[in-house]
């Protein structure tokens, strides 16, 4: 079976089972589980950041940081399909009492100006705008990455406004291995950053928040208080260390999969696909036949593929670690050769 529904569908291999096996543990919950302690001081260290965290999942690593930045009944700008505002389950407002004024874009990058006027006066009947949050790579925008002339440029407005900058960036290492920018240089425009383990890394687990000394001390109160509170959690961190040491540079592979899947489904007419926008690992595939996306996803399933349906026009394919060049080229082949089965019926 090649499964492109996500990037978080990957297992680990046997090298990073035998990191795991040898890894030494003691109970986090105390802070003396030495793994956890070295991957949180070699991931702090990669982003320039005084301290960083280790959480079980990016949901839990970005509401963390939401709370760390806000008040009840502030509110926080971001895109109108960031993961906070569409895949937390309302947990700005859950969590922290807080709402998302959410704005659209076509790549991720809202226009400048937008983020301007969505900034709210300070009138009594309005929340203070508390946070403007980026993701990076975007998702449901397709992988794109967010430029940094874009990230500046939205720092500068909210430097100017008092404002606190988070960055999603749970496929933030898919955009340094593909512009070469330093983790680090991405790291000074924001107050917190949360980064995950477990997509095109190929962890079985894990997320990460990282931010300066005062924010991590609050946060490990915080995770306690969500349930993140873990014990012999080095299994789990020797395992994450494992995949940035090891599997990092393989994530250039994943963006050369997506395209050469893409190259070959637009040769169909029966997809659409924006080239211009396969800029990662992740395809975003629109169908011009006029063909069920329910009975296409289950005749996928059939021959050996599994895709995403986002809505009944759109398809998300995602590359990774346990897909190979030939899957990519056979799961192009499937896709088209099920459609034009589809249209014959």
């Amino acid at each position: 079976m090649i499964d492109l529904r996500s990037d978080t569908v990957t297992r680990p291999s046997n090298e990073m089972l035998e990191a795991m096996l040898s890894a030494k543990v003691g109970d986090d919950v105390y802070a003396e589980d030495p793994t956890s302690n070295d991957l949180q001081e070699f991931v702090a260290s990669l982003f320039g950041k005084e301290a960083a965290l280790f959480v079980p999942s990016g949901t839990m690593s970005n509401q963390i940081c939401l709370n760390l930045l806000t008040k009840p009944g502030e509110e926080i700008i971001a895109d109108a399909d960031a993961h906070i505002f569409y895949y937390e389950n309302g947990g700005p407002a859950r969590l922290s009492g807080v709402q998302v004024y959410p704005l659209k874009s076509e790549k991720g990058e809202i226009p400048l100006e937008n983020i301007k006027e969505a900034i709210r006066q300070n009138i009594y009947y309005f929340p203070r705008t508390a946070v403007i949050a980026i993701e990076n790579t975007h998702n449901r925008h397709g992988g794109t990455i967010i430029s940094l002339d874009y990230i500046k440029q939205v720092y500068e407005i909210a430097k100017e406004n008092n404002i606190s900058m988070h960055l999603d960036g749970a496929r933030l290492w898919n955009a340094h291995v593909m512009t070469k920018i330093p983790l680090s240089e991405y790291a000074k425009y924001f107050d917190t950053i949360s980064v995950c383990f477990s997509k095109g890394l190929g962890a079985p687990i894990g997320s990460m928040l990282i931010s300066n000394r005062s924010n991590i001390e609050r946060a490990w109160k915080i995770r306690k208080t969500y349930g993140g509170g873990m014990r012999q959690v080095g299994l789990l961190a020797a395992a994450a260390k494992f995949a940035i040491v090891n599997n990092l540079h393989k994530l250039v592979d994943d963006n050369k999969k997506a395209i050469a899947f893409s190259l070959l489904v637009n040769k169909s007419d029966l997809f659409k696909i924006d080239d211009s926008k396969v800029e990662t690992n992740i395809v975003m595939i629109d169908k011009n036949a006029n063909i069920s996306m329910n009975l296409l996803i289950n005749k996928l399933k059939e021959k050996g593929l599994l895709i995403s349906a986002l809505n009944e026009n759109r398809m998300r394919a995602v590359f990774h670690l346990d897909v190979s060049f030939h899957d990519a080229s056979e799961a192009a082949n499937i896709l088209v050769q099920s459609a034009k089965e589809l249209i014959e019926q």
